[in-house]
């Protein structure tokens, strides 16, 4: 049973090419009273299918999405949706209506709500951009039709503030024990990076954002894509390109391969990887066509990712120092990267302000739902509802004080 100040969040997050359901429970103001729990987590991953494409493909995502939301639901939410003892009697029409672009996701939808009582829950939490449209209208419209079934209200989420939220609150993966917000003071700077962002964030007090540099061209994660692909290795290409770069570490294997830092020393905040991507090329131009080795191929991730943490690091202390931060905070499916988390760690303990490093547990660092269910629940904490009707899918979104 619940304490009677706690909220319950459905989270939903269908913004690329993971879907992801959870249930959490929370209480508390954002500072030290604050405490949450996971009650359930489901979540699948679509990057097998879209290996092939190297590339997320979006009408497959979307179709992907409506067709795993059902199930998904069904397992994050367990027992906290009881099945019902008699059949429910639902407004179907109503629900077509929201889900007529998603036939498959009516047709699973229907009968689970048949099955099962309204589960003990306070909002539903789900991310509206940024990302891929086609992607995040499957999640908003499964919102909408959960919440017209329910009557529970509907919290719109920016994705990359779910990102920044996750990295502040404790250690909690995907357990069920109470946890809450790490010691940390603002001014704080937010370090973004994924397939689709690069961003930095500055922070000075919870809930409100202002961005002071980005890409001017390549996300990093788009950027570890494309060399992959360059060196004719899996999607995604951040692990395989960590994997071998970290096998040239591990047996200090020397190398001729020189790649820029991109912007390292210019004076701003800004970052550029398309260069990089395009320096990586012309190492493997130099081969004519034959097939790279393997030394090769270490003896270039390697050197890419030196590069790429070079830039991060530098241009984040950078701007830390600029801006008096007290604390980085690392989201994003590339703060999943072993290596740049220990350069950020390593600067970090160099600094004389002593800046302390924000980072989500590595399965929470790529998308999730938890951190959706995270930010939405301190936004429904001041009742900061989204109209059903007017509720859209937003791909280009931006993290700003109006967020």
């Amino acid at each position: 049973m619940r304490h009677n100040l706690a909220m319950r969040i459905l989270g939903i997050e269908t913004s690329c090419d993971e879907t992801a359901v959870c249930l959490i429970e929370a209480e508390g103001d954002f500072g030290p009273s604050f405490k949450w729990k996971t009650l359930g987590n489901a979540l699948t991953s679509q990057a097998a299918l879209h290996a092939e494409f190297g590339g997320v493909f979006p009408n497959l995502a979307k179709r992907e999405h409506a067709k795993n939301l059902v199930p998904l639901l069904e397992r994050a939410l367990g027992t906290h949706a009881p099945h019902s003892k008699s059949e429910i009697t639902l407004p179907r029409t109503v629900l077509a209506q929201i889900l007529e672009r998603e036939p498959e996701l009516l047709g699973n939808l229907i009968p689970f709500l048949k099955r099962h009582e309204r589960p003990d829950i306070d909002a539903i939490a789900v991310t509206y951009g940024p990302g891929l449209e086609p992607a995040l209208w499957v999640g908003i419209n499964f919102a909408k039709a959960l919440s017209f079934a329910w009557n529970v209200p509907i919290v719109a989420v920016n994705h990359m503030e779910g990102h920044i939220v996750i990295s502040m609150v404790g250690n909690e993966s995907t357990k069920s024990q109470v946890s809450g917000i790490k010691e940390f003071e603002y001014p704080v700077l937010a370090l973004l990076i994924s397939g689709g962002h690069t961003e930095l964030v500055l922070s000075k007090k919870f809930g409100t954002y202002e961005v002071v540099g980005q890409t001017r061209d390549d996300a990093v994660g788009e950027a570890f894509d494309k060399v992959a692909r360059l060196l004719e290795l899996g999607y995604p290409g951040g692990p395989e390109i960590s994997r071998l770069a970290s096998e040239a570490r591990r047996t200090n294997l020397a190398s001729d391969v020189k790649l820029p830092r991109p912007m390292i020393g210019e004076d701003n905040f800004d970052f550029s990887f398309s260069g990089l991507k395009t320096a990586v090329r012309r190492v493997i131009e130099k081969w004519q066509g034959d097939a790279l080795p393997l030394r090769t191929k270490q003896e270039i991730a390697r050197e890419f990712e030196d590069a790429v943490a070079d830039v991060l690091v530098t241009r984040t202390m950078r701007a830390v120092d600029e801006f008096g931060a007290y604390a980085i905070v690392v989201g994003g499916g590339v703060s999943a990267n072993t290596y740049i988390r220990e350069r950020l760690a390593a600067a970090c303990q160099l600094q004389a302000t002593s800046c302390k490093l924000l980072v989500p547990p590595p399965e929470l660092a790529t998308d999730n739902a938890i951190m959706i269910a995270l930010a939405g629940y301190f936004h429904a904490l001041k009742r900061e509802y989204a109209d059903p009707t007017t509720l859209k899918a937003t791909g280009n979104l931006r993290l700003g004080n109006a967020s």
